[in-house]
């Protein structure tokens, strides 16, 4: 799926819609077993979600101690030149410490890597982490002194979101991406 901001990944909720009502019901429950995401994004954030009925795959995906690769494009309030995207670029991969956010205590990140869109003065860089704390992306660049103003997953475990799904949109893995996620994640 590709999802849209201002939707929840929860099955109900009393104040915005949820990525589920995208779902007719035969796939939202199949052989009694309900559709979930693997993982996460927060209600602002867009982009790529994978849906499954498969427990334990679902749970491999989404332990940190898996390290399953996510990447998403970010947008940042305030542009950052080439000296503090070396800055940025060192702190993120080193791991650093989050700062506390409502529910989350301040904790440790154990490591991002960022690609800038640019060489010269941008505020867009794609991160790749492992972990998927509670707001891990904004924490960490609320860490660096700088706010996320824009969040977009484009790749989770190898798979690349599709960008000819308007946001809301879902369609079936293809046989070779179902069979590239399980060799990537289980071999």
């Amino acid at each position: 799926m590709n999802k849209k901001a201002g939707e929840v990944c929860s099955h109900t909720s009393d104040s915005h819609h949820t990525v589920y009502e995208h779902f007719p019901a035969d796939i939202l429950i199949s052989n009694g077993v309900k559709l979930h995401s693997a993982g996460r994004l927060d209600c602002d954030t867009e982009g790529l979600l994978l849906f499954t009925n498969d427990g334990k795959f679902s749970n491999f995906l989404t332990r940190p101690e898996n390290k399953i690769e996510k990447t998403y494009f970010v947008r940042l309030k305030n542009a950052v030149s080439e000296t503090e995207q070396k800055k940025y670029t060192k702190l993120a991969e080193k791991g650093m410490v989050l700062p506390a956010e409502k529910k989350s205590p301040e904790q440790k990140s154990n490591g991002a890597k960022i690609d800038w869109k640019a060489v010269t003065i941008t505020n867009e860089c794609e991160i790749t982490l492992t972990e998927g704390k509670f707001h891990e992306v904004k924490r960490i660049f609320r860490a660096l002194g700088n706010e996320v103003v824009y969040l977009k997953r484009v790749n989770f475990a190898g798979i690349e979101l599709d960008e000819s799904l308007k946001t809301g949109g879902w369609r079936n893995l293809a046989q070779s991406e179902i069979k590239s996620l399980k060799n990537g994640v289980f071999s």
